[in-house]
């Protein structure tokens, strides 16, 4: 999976789900992806909080990106952002240490700041699947796609890989199984949970979920899905 900001639920039940979850550092990063930012609920509709970045190639890999220089004070304008909307939220107090020490996180590399916060929420919900850096995985990394998800599969002996549910339209199962691989497609399970008054919005950041749910609540639903 690529690095996300915060990323939504599930992408912890996937990461929950697994004996080894691969993170890709040597990916390029997309500017319409979840990689630099994330939606949160702001007075009861879906806005975006998205990380500063240097400018750099379209084409440059996450490893080699790094926030702006503005970091500094685009933090501060973020934090309070957050604070504003989730302040009067139940689990508030407990969640807000937990970014601000995640936002504070000196390394501006931007791969090791996502990598620093997907941890600390695996460590506030008790997750304990080994993580490991693709590029620490000796493959031809100039692969691409498909045949790259294999490579890294066989290079970790494993028999089965499984992707969100979203990937299906992109690998196939009879392929996988050629190399004597099983693919499966995680799909979160239908998760509502009360916004203060507002109408839910689904699929928010993990922010927003451990705002408003306490973690014995988030870790159990952790397991509410299904697989295909």
């Amino acid at each position: 999976m690529q690095p996300y900001f915060f990323p939504y639920l599930g992408y912890f039940q996937l990461l929950n789900a697994v004996d080894e979850f691969i993170v890709y550092d040597n990916i390029e990063f997309s500017r319409r992806g979840w990689i630099h930012r994330n939606r949160i609920l702001v007075n009861g509709k879906e806005e975006y909080i998205s990380l500063p970045l240097k400018a750099t190639s379209d084409y440059e890999l996450v490893c080699n990106r790094y926030l702006a220089d503005t970091w500094q004070v685009d933090k501060k304008k973020m934090l309070n952002r957050i604070t504003e909307s989730y302040r009067r939220s139940p689990y508030y107090k407990e969640v807000i240490e937990l970014i601000i020490d995640s936002l504070n996180y000196p390394d501006t590399n931007l791969f090791n700041f996502l990598l620093h916060s997907i941890r600390s929420v695996c460590n506030y919900l008790q997750i304990n699947t080994n993580i490991i850096i693709s590029s620490s995985i000796p493959i031809d990394h100039k692969l691409k796609a498909e045949h790259k998800v294999l490579a890294l599969c066989k290079a970790r002996n494993a028999n089965a890989y499984i992707n969100p549910i979203g990937g299906v339209g992109l690998y196939n199962k009879d392929h996988f199984l050629q190399h004597n691989i099983q693919l499966f497609f995680l799909k979160m399970n239908d998760i509502q949970y009360k916004q203060f008054d507002h109408q839910f919005i689904p699929a928010l950041s993990i922010i927003d979920v451990m705002m408003f749910n306490p973690g014995e609540r988030i870790k159990e639903w952790l397991n509410h899905y299904s697989i295909t």
